[in-house]
């Protein structure tokens, strides 16, 4: 991996310097998204998952609730496209849901930029050579983010999450943070083809061995 200085040491330093930045920045954006959330959607405002961090150890994840809890008259949530609101989705589309991640950067469980983290279930779903995607912290952006984001297929995304750790430094991730602004403003692959969100990973076709 390059410059190691840097994935040891000096993106620590970045993410915590540009996190606090941000949030003292866009308080007040924050405090609107949380007024509308609650009007539109209910509480609770934000969305909490466990999800895998560095080395697949477990943390809970934040993010702007964008989806209802409707159910169905058995009790059980309806799919996620009809659950999704327009709101929702102009959240998504932004990526104005992802800001309470900088929380998680502050606490040291995510990076600005990284492979994106998954779910849990997945952890036992990946090949040995997919798993390296949890060598290094997990981002509120990252390589495949800027490369199709969920317009990918499973395999293209975790292959793009591969080059990264393999390629990870200072130059990438700022080149990174500034193609994701760009793709942000354009709404670029915000939802694979013919589903709200992404479709779920089931394991790989050719396992590697």
């Amino acid at each position: 991996m390059k410059f190691s200085w840097y994935v040891r040491f000096g993106q620590r330093l970045t993410d915590l310097g540009v996190a606090l930045t941000a949030l003292v920045l866009l308080w007040p954006v924050l405090l609107c998204l949380t007024v509308l959330v609650r009007v539109k959607l209910g509480a609770p405002v934000l969305f909490r998952q466990i999800r895998p961090g560095r080395h697949g150890r477990p943390f809970t994840l934040y993010k702007f609730r964008t989806m209802t809890d409707a159910r169905n008259a058995a009790g059980n949530l309806l799919p996620d496209a009809r659950r999704l609101t327009g709101f929702g989705r102009f959240l998504r589309s932004t990526s104005l849901d992802e800001l309470p991640e900088l929380i998680n950067v502050l606490r040291g469980e995510m990076s600005l930029v990284g492979p994106r983290p998954l779910l849990m279930e997945y952890l036992p779903l990946y090949s040995p050579d997919q798993a390296r995607r949890h060598e290094v912290r997990p981002g509120i952006t990252g390589w495949a983010q800027i490369n199709g984001r969920n317009a990918l297929s499973w395999e293209e995304k975790f292959k793009l999450d591969l080059w990264y750790v393999d390629n990870q430094s200072l130059w990438l991730d700022m080149k990174i943070i500034f193609l994701t602004v760009w793709k942000v403003f354009r709404r670029d692959g915000i939802s694979a083809e013919g589903e709200a969100t992404m479709p779920r990973f089931t394991g790989s076709a050719r396992h590697e061995s």
